[in-house]
Protein backbone atom coordinates (compact mmCIF):
# COMPACT_ATOMS: atom_id res chain seq x y z
CA UNK A 1 0.00 0.00 0.00
CA UNK A 2 1.26 3.05 -1.07
CA UNK A 3 1.14 6.44 1.41
CA UNK A 4 1.76 10.06 0.51
CA UNK A 5 4.17 11.59 3.26
CA UNK A 6 3.98 15.64 3.46
CA UNK A 7 7.04 17.42 4.24
CA UNK A 8 6.61 19.85 6.90
CA UNK A 9 6.48 22.74 5.23
CA UNK A 10 3.66 21.06 3.30
CA UNK A 11 1.76 20.67 6.26
CA UNK A 12 2.49 23.82 7.67
CA UNK A 13 1.39 25.33 4.23
CA UNK A 14 -1.83 23.71 4.45
CA UNK A 15 -2.31 24.70 8.05
CA UNK A 16 -2.27 28.12 7.30
CA UNK A 17 -4.19 28.50 5.06
CA UNK A 18 -7.10 26.92 6.80
CA UNK A 19 -6.54 29.20 9.28
CA UNK A 20 -6.29 32.35 6.75
CA UNK A 21 -9.32 31.18 5.30
CA UNK A 22 -11.51 31.18 8.52
CA UNK A 23 -13.77 34.58 8.69
CA UNK A 24 -13.63 34.06 12.24
CA UNK A 25 -9.90 33.85 12.67
CA UNK A 26 -9.51 36.71 10.75
CA UNK A 27 -11.68 39.25 12.84
CA UNK A 28 -10.78 38.35 16.74
CA UNK A 29 -11.21 40.48 19.62
CA UNK A 30 -9.11 39.50 22.60
CA UNK A 31 -8.98 41.20 26.71
CA UNK A 32 -5.51 40.05 27.58
CA UNK A 33 -2.39 40.44 29.68
CA UNK A 34 0.57 41.90 28.18
CA UNK A 35 3.99 39.51 29.05
CA UNK A 36 7.48 39.36 27.71
CA UNK A 37 6.99 42.95 25.66
CA UNK A 38 9.61 43.43 23.20
CA UNK A 39 10.19 46.48 21.60
CA UNK A 40 12.15 45.59 18.31
CA UNK A 41 14.67 48.59 16.70
CA UNK A 42 12.58 48.32 13.63
CA UNK A 43 9.90 49.47 15.45
CA UNK A 44 7.93 45.81 15.78
CA UNK A 45 6.94 44.69 19.25
CA UNK A 46 6.46 41.22 20.53
CA UNK A 47 4.85 39.98 22.84
CA UNK A 48 2.62 37.41 24.53
CA UNK A 49 -1.04 38.24 25.83
CA UNK A 50 -2.84 36.06 28.20
CA UNK A 51 -5.08 35.25 30.87
CA UNK A 52 -5.38 32.88 33.70
CA UNK A 53 -5.54 29.67 31.11
CA UNK A 54 -3.41 29.84 28.22
CA UNK A 55 -1.25 31.90 26.50
CA UNK A 56 -0.69 33.29 22.66
CA UNK A 57 2.28 34.65 20.93
CA UNK A 58 1.71 38.20 19.17
CA UNK A 59 3.50 40.88 17.27
CA UNK A 60 2.33 44.59 15.98
CA UNK A 61 4.13 46.08 13.33
CA UNK A 62 5.80 48.86 12.91
CA UNK A 63 3.00 50.01 10.63
CA UNK A 64 0.36 49.31 13.51
CA UNK A 65 1.78 50.56 16.37
CA UNK A 66 3.14 53.75 15.07
CA UNK A 67 0.00 55.97 16.09
CA UNK A 68 -0.24 54.01 19.78
CA UNK A 69 -0.97 56.74 22.05
CA UNK A 70 0.64 54.61 25.12
CA UNK A 71 3.58 52.55 25.66
CA UNK A 72 2.48 48.72 26.19
CA UNK A 73 4.16 47.49 29.59
CA UNK A 74 4.43 43.64 30.87
CA UNK A 75 1.50 43.09 33.35
CA UNK A 76 -0.63 46.06 31.21
CA UNK A 77 -4.24 44.54 30.71
CA UNK A 78 -5.28 45.58 27.13
CA UNK A 79 -7.79 44.78 24.19
CA UNK A 80 -6.75 43.69 21.11
CA UNK A 81 -8.06 43.32 17.41
CA UNK A 82 -6.18 41.31 15.13
CA UNK A 83 -5.95 38.36 12.60
CA UNK A 84 -4.65 34.85 13.63
CA UNK A 85 -2.11 33.46 11.39
CA UNK A 86 0.48 30.90 11.06
CA UNK A 87 4.52 31.73 11.15
CA UNK A 88 5.79 29.03 8.77
CA UNK A 89 9.16 29.25 9.67
CA UNK A 90 8.38 27.69 13.19
CA UNK A 91 5.37 26.08 12.45
CA UNK A 92 3.90 28.29 15.19
CA UNK A 93 0.38 29.89 15.01
CA UNK A 94 0.23 33.85 16.52
CA UNK A 95 -2.13 36.57 16.52
CA UNK A 96 -1.26 39.63 14.26
CA UNK A 97 -2.27 42.61 16.31
CA UNK A 98 -4.12 45.71 14.36
CA UNK A 99 -5.39 47.60 16.79
CA UNK A 100 -4.60 47.90 20.93
CA UNK A 101 -5.95 49.82 23.82
CA UNK A 102 -5.75 49.59 27.70
CA UNK A 103 -8.07 48.06 29.36
CA UNK A 104 -7.36 48.86 33.04
CA UNK A 105 -4.03 47.56 34.39
CA UNK A 106 -3.26 43.97 35.23
CA UNK A 107 -2.57 42.99 39.49
CA UNK A 108 0.84 42.00 38.61
CA UNK A 109 1.53 45.52 36.81
CA UNK A 110 -0.72 47.47 40.16
CA UNK A 111 1.63 45.52 42.65
CA UNK A 112 4.98 46.73 40.54
CA UNK A 113 3.45 50.05 40.79
CA UNK A 114 2.33 50.73 44.47
CA UNK A 115 5.83 48.78 45.81
CA UNK A 116 8.23 51.21 43.35
CA UNK A 117 6.16 54.18 44.51
CA UNK A 118 6.59 53.24 48.13
CA UNK A 119 10.16 51.89 48.27
CA UNK A 120 11.21 55.57 46.09
CA UNK A 121 9.15 57.61 48.70
CA UNK A 122 11.19 55.79 51.10
CA UNK A 123 14.53 56.46 49.51
CA UNK A 124 15.79 53.01 48.44
CA UNK A 125 16.26 53.94 45.09
CA UNK A 126 18.17 57.17 45.86
CA UNK A 127 21.87 57.74 44.05
CA UNK A 128 23.68 58.88 47.68
CA UNK A 129 23.03 55.39 48.89
CA UNK A 130 24.72 53.54 46.07
CA UNK A 131 28.33 52.10 46.90
CA UNK A 132 30.78 52.12 44.69
CA UNK A 133 31.59 48.46 42.37
CA UNK A 134 35.47 47.91 43.21
CA UNK A 135 37.30 48.02 40.15
CA UNK A 136 39.43 45.07 40.79
CA UNK A 137 37.51 42.91 43.58
CA UNK A 138 39.25 39.52 44.94
CA UNK A 139 36.37 37.61 45.79
CA UNK A 140 32.56 37.73 43.50
CA UNK A 141 29.76 35.94 44.90
CA UNK A 142 27.17 34.99 42.60
CA UNK A 143 23.56 34.30 42.96
CA UNK A 144 21.86 32.71 40.78
CA UNK A 145 19.84 29.42 40.08
CA UNK A 146 22.60 26.73 39.28
CA UNK A 147 21.08 25.60 36.48
CA UNK A 148 19.82 28.44 34.42
CA UNK A 149 21.90 29.62 31.07
CA UNK A 150 22.35 32.99 33.59
CA UNK A 151 25.20 31.17 35.59
CA UNK A 152 27.16 29.56 32.73
CA UNK A 153 26.96 32.79 30.96
CA UNK A 154 28.48 34.82 34.29
CA UNK A 155 30.77 32.54 35.60
CA UNK A 156 32.59 32.10 31.82
CA UNK A 157 32.44 35.82 30.91
CA UNK A 158 33.98 36.48 34.60
CA UNK A 159 37.16 33.78 33.97
CA UNK A 160 37.57 34.98 30.61
CA UNK A 161 37.82 38.78 31.63
CA UNK A 162 39.31 38.45 35.34
CA UNK A 163 40.58 34.57 36.03
CA UNK A 164 42.28 36.16 39.28
CA UNK A 165 39.49 36.53 40.82
CA UNK A 166 37.85 34.34 43.03
CA UNK A 167 33.99 33.28 42.42
CA UNK A 168 31.66 31.71 44.50
CA UNK A 169 27.90 30.61 43.35
CA UNK A 170 25.06 30.28 45.95
CA UNK A 171 22.62 28.37 44.32
CA UNK A 172 19.00 29.99 44.86
CA UNK A 173 15.57 29.33 43.52
CA UNK A 174 15.13 32.45 40.86
CA UNK A 175 10.83 31.87 40.50
CA UNK A 176 8.57 29.67 42.57
CA UNK A 177 6.92 30.78 45.48
CA UNK A 178 10.45 29.60 47.28
CA UNK A 179 12.33 31.53 45.40
CA UNK A 180 11.66 34.99 47.29
CA UNK A 181 13.07 33.58 50.85
CA UNK A 182 15.94 31.61 48.96
CA UNK A 183 17.44 34.70 47.27
CA UNK A 184 16.69 36.95 50.39
CA UNK A 185 18.81 34.11 52.78
CA UNK A 186 21.45 33.88 49.89
CA UNK A 187 21.75 37.81 49.93
CA UNK A 188 22.03 38.32 53.67
CA UNK A 189 24.34 34.86 54.41
CA UNK A 190 26.77 36.21 51.43
CA UNK A 191 26.96 40.00 53.00
CA UNK A 192 27.33 38.49 56.78
CA UNK A 193 30.36 36.38 55.35
CA UNK A 194 32.59 39.27 54.86
CA UNK A 195 34.48 37.82 52.06
CA UNK A 196 32.87 39.22 49.14
CA UNK A 197 34.22 42.46 47.33
CA UNK A 198 30.77 42.53 45.20
CA UNK A 199 27.66 40.70 44.99
CA UNK A 200 25.95 39.68 41.65
CA UNK A 201 21.96 38.71 41.85
CA UNK A 202 20.40 37.46 39.04
CA UNK A 203 18.67 35.07 36.34
CA UNK A 204 17.99 34.73 33.26
CA UNK A 205 14.87 36.50 31.06
CA UNK A 206 11.21 35.34 31.24
CA UNK A 207 7.85 36.69 31.93
CA UNK A 208 6.94 39.47 34.63
CA UNK A 209 5.76 36.49 36.73
CA UNK A 210 8.78 33.97 36.27
CA UNK A 211 10.83 37.65 37.31
CA UNK A 212 8.42 38.42 40.12
CA UNK A 213 10.77 36.92 42.92
CA UNK A 214 12.86 40.12 41.75
CA UNK A 215 10.14 42.90 42.80
CA UNK A 216 9.52 41.02 46.06
CA UNK A 217 9.67 43.78 48.57
CA UNK A 218 11.76 41.74 51.32
CA UNK A 219 14.27 40.92 48.19
CA UNK A 220 14.59 44.76 47.64
CA UNK A 221 15.35 45.74 51.23
CA UNK A 222 17.57 42.50 51.29
CA UNK A 223 19.76 44.23 48.35
CA UNK A 224 19.30 47.79 49.91
CA UNK A 225 20.53 46.21 53.45
CA UNK A 226 23.96 44.36 52.03
CA UNK A 227 27.26 46.50 52.89
CA UNK A 228 28.43 44.29 50.12
CA UNK A 229 28.03 46.04 46.72
CA UNK A 230 25.38 44.52 45.15
CA UNK A 231 24.72 44.45 41.04
CA UNK A 232 21.39 43.51 39.77
CA UNK A 233 21.18 41.40 36.85
CA UNK A 234 17.38 40.12 36.07
CA UNK A 235 16.62 38.97 32.14
CA UNK A 236 16.74 40.58 29.60
CA UNK A 237 17.62 44.62 28.60
CA UNK A 238 13.75 46.10 28.61
CA UNK A 239 13.22 43.80 31.75
CA UNK A 240 13.42 45.94 34.55
CA UNK A 241 12.79 45.35 38.31
CA UNK A 242 12.45 46.76 41.60
CA UNK A 243 15.96 44.96 42.41
CA UNK A 244 17.40 46.92 39.67
CA UNK A 245 16.42 50.36 41.05
CA UNK A 246 17.68 48.64 44.25
CA UNK A 247 20.75 47.46 43.60
CA UNK A 248 23.96 49.41 43.53
CA UNK A 249 24.64 48.93 39.85
CA UNK A 250 21.82 47.11 37.61
CA UNK A 251 23.13 45.24 34.27
CA UNK A 252 20.84 44.96 31.33
CA UNK A 253 21.94 40.79 31.40
CA UNK A 254 23.75 38.57 33.30
CA UNK A 255 26.59 38.46 31.18
CA UNK A 256 27.18 42.93 31.25
CA UNK A 257 26.94 42.16 35.13
CA UNK A 258 30.47 40.01 34.77
CA UNK A 259 31.73 42.57 32.38
CA UNK A 260 30.76 45.68 35.00
CA UNK A 261 32.18 43.43 37.80
CA UNK A 262 35.43 43.35 36.63
CA UNK A 263 37.89 44.79 34.66
CA UNK A 264 39.26 42.76 31.60
CA UNK A 265 42.49 41.34 32.20
CA UNK A 266 43.69 41.51 28.79
CA UNK A 267 43.04 45.07 28.37
CA UNK A 268 44.45 45.79 31.87
CA UNK A 269 47.88 43.59 30.71
CA UNK A 270 48.01 45.86 27.49
CA UNK A 271 47.09 48.95 29.68
CA UNK A 272 50.41 48.18 31.78
CA UNK A 273 52.49 47.35 29.04
CA UNK A 274 51.24 50.70 27.37
CA UNK A 275 52.11 52.57 30.52
CA UNK A 276 55.54 50.65 31.86
CA UNK A 277 56.63 51.85 27.78
CA UNK A 278 55.37 55.22 28.22
CA UNK A 279 56.81 55.59 31.41
CA UNK A 280 60.32 54.76 30.28
CA UNK A 281 60.48 56.65 27.64
CA UNK A 282 59.80 59.49 29.57
CA UNK A 283 62.31 58.25 32.71
CA UNK A 284 64.73 58.25 29.15
CA UNK A 285 63.88 61.46 27.76
CA UNK A 286 64.20 62.84 31.34
CA UNK A 287 67.95 61.69 31.77
CA UNK A 288 68.45 62.73 28.42
CA UNK A 289 67.44 66.27 28.75
CA UNK A 290 69.03 66.09 32.09
CA UNK A 291 72.17 65.12 30.37
CA UNK A 292 72.56 67.81 28.50
CA UNK A 293 71.73 70.52 31.17
CA UNK A 294 74.57 69.04 32.85
CA UNK A 295 76.99 69.39 29.54
CA UNK A 296 75.85 73.04 29.01
CA UNK A 297 76.34 73.98 32.61
CA UNK A 298 80.20 71.97 32.86
CA UNK A 299 80.29 74.08 29.68
CA UNK A 300 79.51 77.52 30.71
CA UNK A 301 81.69 80.05 31.96
CA UNK A 302 80.80 80.20 35.19
CA UNK A 303 81.69 76.77 35.86
CA UNK A 304 85.11 76.68 33.99
CA UNK A 305 86.05 80.50 35.10
CA UNK A 306 84.57 80.68 38.59
CA UNK A 307 87.00 82.57 39.87
CA UNK A 308 86.89 85.45 37.29
CA UNK A 309 83.17 85.45 37.55
CA UNK A 310 83.25 86.45 40.85
CA UNK A 311 85.36 89.15 40.25
CA UNK A 312 83.05 90.44 37.14
CA UNK A 313 80.44 90.66 39.65
CA UNK A 314 82.12 92.13 42.22
CA UNK A 315 83.13 94.69 39.58
CA UNK A 316 79.68 94.98 38.52
CA UNK A 317 78.32 95.25 42.26
CA UNK A 318 80.67 98.33 42.56
CA UNK A 319 79.32 100.17 39.43
CA UNK A 320 75.81 99.53 41.21
CA UNK A 321 76.63 101.14 44.18
CA UNK A 322 78.14 104.03 42.68
CA UNK A 323 74.90 104.08 39.93
CA UNK A 324 72.54 104.03 43.25
CA UNK A 325 74.49 107.20 45.22
CA UNK A 326 74.57 109.12 42.27
CA UNK A 327 70.60 108.39 42.00
CA UNK A 328 70.23 108.84 45.24
CA UNK A 329 71.90 112.43 45.79
CA UNK A 330 70.39 113.52 42.09
CA UNK A 331 67.15 112.98 43.58
CA UNK A 332 67.41 114.57 46.72
CA UNK A 333 68.87 117.57 44.50
CA UNK A 334 65.56 117.32 42.72
CA UNK A 335 63.31 117.05 45.46
CA UNK A 336 64.71 120.41 47.33
CA UNK A 337 64.37 122.48 44.10
CA UNK A 338 61.42 121.28 43.43
CA UNK A 339 60.61 122.36 47.72
CA UNK A 340 62.06 125.77 46.76
CA UNK A 341 59.64 126.35 44.00
CA UNK A 342 56.78 125.55 45.90
CA UNK A 343 58.36 128.37 48.82
CA UNK A 344 58.73 131.22 45.80
CA UNK A 345 55.09 130.06 44.46
CA UNK A 346 53.76 130.14 48.01
CA UNK A 347 55.23 133.55 48.75
CA UNK A 348 53.58 134.93 45.28
CA UNK A 349 50.25 133.77 46.59
CA UNK A 350 50.17 134.99 50.09
CA UNK A 351 47.53 135.96 51.77
CA UNK A 352 49.11 140.00 52.89
CA UNK A 353 50.62 140.58 48.92
CA UNK A 354 46.75 140.23 47.66
CA UNK A 355 45.65 142.22 50.76
CA UNK A 356 48.19 145.22 49.54
CA UNK A 357 47.24 145.00 46.20
CA UNK A 358 43.55 145.09 47.05
CA UNK A 359 43.66 148.13 48.96
CA UNK A 360 45.58 150.21 46.49
CA UNK A 361 43.29 149.44 43.88
CA UNK A 362 40.08 150.35 46.23
CA UNK A 363 42.30 153.72 46.86
CA UNK A 364 41.74 154.14 42.87
CA UNK A 365 38.65 153.25 42.77
CA UNK A 366 37.38 155.66 46.06
CA UNK A 367 39.30 158.26 44.00
CA UNK A 368 37.68 157.77 40.65
CA UNK A 369 34.39 157.72 42.36
CA UNK A 370 34.43 160.97 43.79
CA UNK A 371 35.63 162.74 40.60
CA UNK A 372 32.57 161.43 39.05
CA UNK A 373 29.91 162.29 41.64
CA UNK A 374 31.52 166.12 41.96
CA UNK A 375 31.24 166.05 38.02
CA UNK A 376 27.76 164.79 38.59
CA UNK A 377 27.08 167.23 41.20
CA UNK A 378 28.03 170.10 39.00
CA UNK A 379 26.42 169.19 36.29
CA UNK A 380 22.87 169.05 37.91
CA UNK A 381 23.54 172.34 39.93
CA UNK A 382 23.28 174.19 36.60
CA UNK A 383 20.66 172.72 35.06
CA UNK A 384 18.88 173.81 38.56
CA UNK A 385 19.91 176.97 38.09
CA UNK A 386 19.10 176.83 34.42
CA UNK A 387 15.66 175.86 35.13
CA UNK A 388 15.32 178.14 38.41
CA UNK A 389 16.27 181.23 35.46
CA UNK A 390 13.05 179.96 33.57
CA UNK A 391 10.18 179.37 36.12
CA UNK A 392 11.09 183.05 37.38
CA UNK A 393 10.96 184.38 33.83
CA UNK A 394 7.15 182.67 34.05
CA UNK A 395 6.02 183.83 37.61
CA UNK A 396 2.96 186.26 37.88
CA UNK A 397 4.88 188.16 40.45
CA UNK A 398 6.59 189.29 37.30
CA UNK A 399 3.94 190.10 35.75
CA UNK A 400 2.57 191.84 38.38
CA UNK A 401 6.00 193.65 38.76
CA UNK A 402 5.09 195.13 35.24
CA UNK A 403 1.88 196.43 35.76
CA UNK A 404 -0.59 193.59 35.08
CA UNK A 405 -2.76 192.19 38.37
CA UNK A 406 -5.40 189.47 38.82
CA UNK A 407 -9.21 189.24 40.03
CA UNK A 408 -11.03 186.76 41.66
CA UNK A 409 -14.30 186.35 42.94
CA UNK A 410 -15.80 185.64 46.23
CA UNK A 411 -14.93 181.79 45.82
CA UNK A 412 -11.10 182.27 44.98
CA UNK A 413 -11.67 181.63 40.88
CA UNK A 414 -9.54 183.51 38.34
CA UNK A 415 -11.78 185.50 36.62
CA UNK A 416 -10.46 185.66 32.89
CA UNK A 417 -13.33 187.08 30.87
CA UNK A 418 -15.95 189.81 32.08
CA UNK A 419 -18.59 186.64 31.51
CA UNK A 420 -17.66 185.07 34.53
CA UNK A 421 -19.24 188.37 36.66
CA UNK A 422 -21.87 189.86 37.33
CA UNK A 423 -22.88 193.23 38.42
CA UNK A 424 -22.76 194.07 41.81
CA UNK A 425 -20.69 190.80 42.57
CA UNK A 426 -17.67 191.27 44.76
CA UNK A 427 -14.18 190.69 43.63
CA UNK A 428 -11.13 190.64 44.50
CA UNK A 429 -7.79 192.38 42.69
CA UNK A 430 -4.40 191.19 43.56
CA UNK A 431 -1.77 193.57 42.63
CA UNK A 432 2.04 193.33 43.55
CA UNK A 433 2.68 195.02 46.74
CA UNK A 434 -1.49 193.91 47.84
CA UNK A 435 -4.97 193.50 47.46
CA UNK A 436 -7.73 195.22 46.07
CA UNK A 437 -11.80 194.76 47.86
CA UNK A 438 -14.33 195.54 44.76
CA UNK A 439 -17.61 195.78 44.00
CA UNK A 440 -18.94 195.66 40.07
CA UNK A 441 -20.46 198.52 38.56
CA UNK A 442 -20.45 198.00 35.15
CA UNK A 443 -18.90 196.26 32.82
CA UNK A 444 -17.92 196.13 29.11
CA UNK A 445 -17.08 193.33 26.93
CA UNK A 446 -14.55 194.09 24.46
CA UNK A 447 -15.55 192.48 20.69
CA UNK A 448 -11.59 191.10 20.01
CA UNK A 449 -12.60 189.42 16.50
CA UNK A 450 -13.64 192.94 15.17
CA UNK A 451 -10.30 194.45 16.38
CA UNK A 452 -8.19 191.68 15.87
CA UNK A 453 -9.96 192.16 12.10
CA UNK A 454 -9.23 195.53 12.23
Amino acid sequence: MSQTFLSVTELTKAIKEQIDSSPFLQQVWLRAEISNFKHHARGHMYFTLKDAGSRIQSVMFAGSNRYLKFTPENGMSVLVRGEVSVYEPYGQYQLYVKELQPDGVGNLYLAYEELKKKLEKEGLFDQRYKKNIPRTPRHIAVITSPTGAAVRDILTTLKRRYPVAKTTLLPVQVQGETAEASIVKAIQQADAIDEFDVIIVGRGGGSIEELWSFNEETVARAIFGAVTPVISAVGHETDTTISDFVADLRAPTPTAAAELAVPNQEEMIDWLVDRNQRLRQAIMNRISQEKDRLERLQRSYAFRYPKQLIEQKEQELDRLIDDFQRSAFQSVRDQRDLLQQLRDRLQIQHPAGKLTIEQERLSREEKRLKEVMSQQLSSHQQQLMLMTSKLDLLSPLKLMGRGYSLVYNEKEQLLKQVDHVNIKDNVTIHMMDGKLFCEVLSKTKLNREREDLT
